[in-house]
């Protein structure tokens, strides 16, 4: 039994007897205490009343597979290859051991409510808290070479962007090369991995998409960070609706950078770019000077006196100097 299906059960906030949850189930009794102790262990508030049973007090927002399908557009809907599960080691990873098995001409989209070894960029840990956030990977196929992928994870920034502003969220900014921002802290971060060797002209990328949706507390979080609930927390949110609203900005981004490369992108990706006109210094070597956007390839551009510098995506990483 999956704890999700569990949680699906005590969703309503209404008192649930251990025996109809077993029945409902098709398990023990003492299956349903080893999962209500294991979702509480995770920081779901469970309250169990003596003589009744148990009733869920954590607000719950349960990813739906059917919901996000519903909620792509239809030409989509045929080419998107959906699996959700309740836990997986990586997104990314699990997108790469599916897609030799998906479709033909099918775009594998892997979306989890938990993550226990999820990636950022460097290979950095990227927190996944069960129930909290949205972590979502995408197989994608690209005729040309390699060379094609410049500015990849820039096109995934702009169209991470565009779905939340399409959400009623504003001041989104980018932050070169991959995280988006609000609030002046991280609000999402996109990692982008090429799959395979390259053949007869075909390139193969997962694109992962890690957004803080309902998290509040991340005490192994190193950097400033935000989340929706936390800067829009008027609005309620539903992590499926985010997700059908993501996949479907990414894929016609995808589309429109295929066929017409990334100029179309650079515009929209400096009209947020967070770091244009503030001090920037490199944190590998001596590189400092002022932000001046991007170049037509998506390399960042920095004034050092009178050179324009250009810093190429995984040479160097840039922040804004103290």
């Amino acid at each position: 039994m999956k704890s999700r299906a569990l949680l699906g059960l005590l969703a309503d906030g209404q008192v649930h007897s251990g025996e109809s949850l077993a029945n409902s189930l098709g398990v023990s009794r003492t299956a349903i205490w080893k999962q209500i102790r294991r979702a509480t262990d995770e920081g779901v508030r469970i309250e169990t009343i003596r003589g009744k049973g148990y009733r869920l007090l954590s607000e719950m927002d349960l990813l739906d597979a059917e919901q996000i399908m519903q909620g792509l557009e239809p030409q989509r809907r045929s080419a998107v290859e959906l699996v959700v599960l309740d836990e997986v080691d990586s997104t990314n990873a699990e997108i790469v051991r599916r897609r030799p098995e998906s479709g033909a001409g099918l775009v594998p989209v892997c979306i989890a409510d938990c993550q226990t070894a999820g990636r950022g960029r460097r290979g950095r840990p990227w927190q996944s808290p069960r129930g909290q956030n949205l972590y979502l990977s995408l197989g994608l196929t690209f005729r040309g070479s390699f060379a094609m992928l410049d500015g990849l994870s820039l096109v995934l920034g702009v169209a991470v962007a565009e779905a939340l502003e399409q959400q009623g969220v504003v001041d989104v900014g980018l932050k070169w090369p991959n995280d988006i921002f609000i609030g002046g802290s991280k609000l999402a971060g996109i990692l982008v991995e090429l799959q395979g060797e390259l053949e007869e002209g075909v390139v193969q990328v997962v694109a992962g998409i890690g957004l803080n949706v309902h998290m509040k507390e991340a005490a192994a979080v190193d950097q400033s960070w935000n989340s929706l609930a936390m800067a829009v927390p008027e609005r309620r949110w539903c992590r499926s609706e985010l997700a059908a609203a993501l996949i479907n900005s990414v894929l016609r981004a995808v589309d429109e950078f295929a066929e017409q490369g990334f100029g179309g992108f650079r515009a929209r990706w400096q009209s947020r770019d967070i770091f244009s006109g503030k001090a920037l210094v490199a944190s590998q070597g001596t590189l400092a000077g002022i932000g001046r956007g991007i170049d037509d390839s998506g390399n960042y551009l920095i004034a050092d006196g009178e050179e324009l510098v250009k810093v190429r995506a995984g040479e160097i990483s840039l922040r804004v100097q103290p």
